[in-house]
């Protein structure tokens, strides 16, 4: 996945609510009806309690998925520690949160040095000013419209105000949602403004992934050519 700029859409399935026991096959199905790229929810029982899977897993799948995007999302303490194990495995952007380290800029320069792009995500809580002053070192900003930790919660509209403050002041920038995204949820966040797209139970579980996948990048594409006219 190239990043675009915040001027297109880019969808990627977050593969946490696949079956893991199959799971190179469940990635290479998503990314055959349309995906963009593929979100791995990474974390560690500690920053969220629930527990998924680490660099190995990763490192088993990138031969079996030879040119596709993967976005490492680190729902971890101590992001910092992670970074050379990701790199190794084959991750192309590493994506951490804001709150899991003292130290934001530090975990930015360690990612950048270990060759993947840089997100940096926000929970539901946390005010989207904290990011404002990484915003040029980074590629992506995340926000979350659920809690960290668990698929299938109810998405949090309250938090896409933070999404429209972000893209009225960063025309360009890559702002991705994840929590709670899928078709009925995919208006209210296109014209919220944001490009970048997360979606986990509402398309793994969706009868026509194809179909879904399309649905939302058309709204988002929608969205912004709205945008672009306004100016």
């Amino acid at each position: 996945m190239a990043l675009s700029n915040g001027c297109s859409c880019r969808i990627g399935p977050s593969i946490l609510n696949a079956d893991l026991s199959d799971l190179a096959s469940e990635c290479k199905r998503l990314m055959d009806c349309g995906s963009d790229y593929l979100h791995l929810d990474v974390m560690d029982g500690h920053f969220v309690p629930n527990l998924t899977f680490g660099h190995p897993v990763v490192k088993c799948l990138r031969p079996k998925l030879p040119g596709v995007f993967m976005e490492m999302h680190m729902m971890v303490e101590k992001p910092e520690t992670w970074v050379e194990h990701m790199a190794d495995a084959g991750a192309d952007m590493y994506t951490f949160h804001y709150e899991a380290t003292p130290h934001p800029e530090r975990c930015i320069r360690k990612i950048k040095e270990a060759g993947m792009k840089v997100g940096l995500g926000i929970n539901p809580p946390t005010d989207v000013s904290v990011v404002l002053p990484y915003i040029d070192m980074v590629d992506l900003i995340l926000v979350m419209t659920v809690n960290p930790g668990f698929g299938g919660q109810a998405f949090i509209s309250e938090c896409l105000p933070k999404v429209q403050f972000l893209r009225d002041r960063y025309r360009n920038l890559d702002i991705e949602v994840d929590g709670g995204v899928g078709p009925s949820t995919i208006q209210q966040c296109a014209d919220n403004g944001a490009n970048v797209i997360v979606s986990g139970s509402a398309l793994i579980r969706h009868n026509n992934p194809r179909e879904a996948i399309q649905f939302m990048r058309n709204t988002v594409d929608e969205a912004i050519q709205r945008s672009h006219l306004e100016r």
